[in-house]
């Protein structure tokens, strides 16, 4: 049996754009726009290095756990220009394009829970929703969710109030 060998990729398969991963912990609009400000500030960084004469010190900017994990899902290198560009128009089309939600709840829900409602949201609403969270104590429990245009309250005071006649023949 000959050994298996795999073709050389053409410049067709080499060519293709990659489809670029939004992480899960990068959930609200504020995180995408933190994103853009620390790319340009580590573009204007690298900008100023090519202009700086050799020898002096350059202090770099350090990125955050957001921007390294965007950075090593998407396998980029933001010491090259194009990456930096290709990151920069992504995060621009996501800003721009992304469906936005809110959702409110009575308490602050845990980082696990929002990686979980992450992950499902991305997989059956979009890719690339952005969920905006706040908080309503008069919620009790459940939650309120806005998106544009339509408003769904799964909190238990509006499932109360839909079945208050049986609440009250039940408490009689």
């Amino acid at each position: 049996m000959a050994p298996k060998t795999t073709a050389p990729a053409t410049a067709a398969q080499e060519s293709t754009p990659r489809q670029p991963i939004l992480p899960v912990l990068i959930s609200s609009p504020a995180d995408v726009g933190r994103l853009e400000h620390e790319l340009n500030q580590i573009d204007e960084t690298l900008t100023q290095l090519g202009l700086r004469a050799p020898g002096t010190e350059v202090k770099m900017p350090k990125t955050s756990r957001l921007m390294d994990i965007m950075v090593d899902q998407n396998k980029l290198n933001l010491l090259r220009e194009e990456d930096r560009k290709e990151l920069k128009q992504f995060l621009g089309i996501v800003k721009e394009q992304a469906p936005y939600m809110h959702i409110s709840f009575g308490a602050d829900p845990s980082v696990m829970f929002m990686e979980k409602l992450m992950t499902w949201l991305r997989q059956e609403i979009h890719p690339f929703v952005l969920v905006t969270v706040g908080l309503q104590p008069n919620i009790g429990a459940g939650c309120i969710v806005r998106s544009t245009n339509k408003q769904f309250d799964f909190s238990l005071g509006k499932t109360f109030m839909q079945k208050r006649e049986l609440l009250m023949a039940k408490l009689k």
